[in-house]
């Protein structure tokens, strides 16, 4: 499901909010958390899940093309653990 997709369901949800007004509220939110990971802070959804970042350390790895072991820079990444109502949600379907 793609952003306008949420926000069309939404609406379709909610037809006394206009559908401007919900992209804007689901833009909030979005940046709110990008903002929250950048300040490394942990964000937490209760029955959703938590969204935080991690620390990766420099590995080699190996192209696929050509079998070459390239060196992967460290880096910082955002992480994603489910929540445990949303880990039996996804388990019923």
């Amino acid at each position: 499901m793609t952003k306008s997709e949420l926000v069309a369901n939404l609406t379709t949800l909610n037809p006394l909010i206009p559908s401007n007004l919900i992209e804007e509220g689901a833009n909030e939110i979005l940046e709110e958390i990008v903002s929250a990971l950048a300040m490394g802070k942990r964000i937490e959804i209760r029955g959703f899940g938590s969204f935080s970042i991690r620390d990766r350390e420099e590995r080699v790895a190996r192209n696929p093309k050509n079998g070459e072991s390239v060196t992967l820079e460290a880096k910082t990444v955002a992480y994603f653990k489910a929540g445990k109502k949303l880990k039996e949600c996804v388990d019923l379907v």
